[in-house]
């Protein structure tokens, strides 16, 4: 047999096999079980997904339960009584404000945490959060509560008060934020300068 006829072969050959689909090798381990996710296991995989990759730290548990009418009084250590003082009497001027009407707790925490670090990247000092008074929902002040549990745990909250009347009342907050470091240094350089003219 010569290469022509080798060749007429095999391309009579590949020409019958051209529809032909390879038989897929039967895998012998069960391995769709093993896949197969449960109920338990789908929770367990959420809230590590949750503890890993969200910067949220702020809990929807256990909220610090006040009442609707209640005043939300709260200061670190080290904040002027001063300081305190003209936020309490809404002095300040108010830079950016929030509001948290009919969200869901779901909702608010997304916003607060937001909101704060937003203010905080451009170095706003005075905001208000509206969060509403709560009478009507379960359990009553439930927003109110959580904001009141939350801004204590956010490094950025210096301050907050329930504000005026004609800014919402018991029913909205004055929160203060910490001045950036930028601000600080500025404040020390100012410092610096009037301590040395003091002294010439």
């Amino acid at each position: 047999m010569n290469h022509s006829e080798d060749n007429d072969d095999y391309n009579a050959f590949l020409k019958e096999m051209a529809d032909v689909t390879p038989v897929k090798r039967k895998i012998l381990a069960d391995i769709q079980k093993s896949q197969a996710v449960t109920p338990g296991q789908q929770v367990r995989k959420a809230a590590a997904e949750d503890t890993f990759t969200d910067p949220n730290f702020l809990s929807l548990l256990n909220p610090k339960m006040v009442k609707p009418h209640d005043f939300l009084v709260w200061k670190r250590d080290g904040v002027q009584e001063g300081v305190f003082k003209k936020l309490r009497l809404g002095k300040y001027e108010i830079e950016a404000r929030l509001d948290l009407h009919h969200k869901t707790g779901k909702e608010a925490r997304e916003s607060v945490f937001q909101f704060i670090n937003d203010c905080r990247e451009h170095e706003l000092r005075t905001v208000l959060i509206a969060h509403g008074r709560g009478e009507k929902s379960n359990p009553p002040a439930l927003l109110k509560s959580l904001l009141y549990t939350w801004l204590p745990q956010m490094e950025a909250v210096l301050a907050f008060h329930s504000a005026l009347k004609f800014h919402g009342g018991s029913g909205a907050l004055y929160v203060l934020l910490r001045k950036s470091e930028r601000e600080k240094l500025e404040n020390r350089e100012r410092h610096a300068k009037r301590t040395l003219h003091g002294t010439i």
